[in-house]
């Protein structure tokens, strides 16, 4: 059983990242591996729309984003970690994240994959980035994984975070929280032989213009 994680943060030692360090130890605890990239330093640029995803299951762009998506089809769950920049996340990882769900939609079966946003912020704007990742999840049939309060720390370098015990602790029960959902999914799995059934019949778009 494995996380992916990806850290959205420019710095792979900074505030985002410790907190990420806090959910993979208690992971480890628990029986989950974890692969951490870092894609806030990255080149990555937005989705053009221009279909050729969904002729060759795989992006135009050829960077992060088709590196990772192999790693996300093989993964048991995803964490998304981020600053906040403007009550929001980090460019990047925005743009990493709706071309890597757009790209895999016919080739990585997201069902029941668990999913957890994790954001750091010196004082305000993290829940609603937090809500904003977390509809990568709920539009995929991706089960959100929740803790003692929202996922989140407070500090403005990795020093003050260590001094926000409260968040390294909601970091933990995340961990805890996320194990034990991985593990349940993989026995009812085994017992049901598979995810539950997603029906795809119906795509609303109302072309009669009514």
């Amino acid at each position: 059983m494995k996380v992916l994680v990806v850290n959205g943060s420019a710095q792979p030692k900074g505030c985002t990242a410790r907190a990420l360090d806090e959910v993979e130890k208690t992971l480890h605890e628990n029986g989950i591996e974890t692969e951490r990239i870092t894609i806030g330093n990255k080149d990555i640029r937005g989705c053009i729309n221009c279909g050729f995803c969904r002729k060759n299951g795989r992006c135009v762009f050829n960077d992060a984003v088709n590196e990772t998506a192999p790693k996300f089809a093989e993964a048991d769950g995803l964490i998304v970690g981020t600053p906040v920049y403007y009550a929001g996340s980090n460019g990047q990882l925005h743009a990493f994240l709706d071309r890597l769900f757009y790209s895999t939609m016919d080739t990585v079966d997201k069902t029941m994959k668990v999913g957890a946003t994790v954001v750091s912020s010196r004082r305000a704007g993290s829940t609603s980035a937090f809500s904003d990742l977390n509809m990568f999840f709920t539009i995929s049939s991706m089960p959100v994984v929740s803790s003692t309060y929202w996922n989140e720390v407070h500090g403005f370098t990795p020093e003050d975070v260590e001094k926000d015990l409260e968040g390294l602790q909601t970091m933990r029960n995340l961990g805890r929280n996320m194990a034990f959902l991985i593990k349940a999914i993989k026995s009812q799995k085994e017992t049901e032989g598979g995810a539950p059934k997603q029906e795809h019949e119906y795509f609303t778009s109302f072309p009669d213009k009514l």
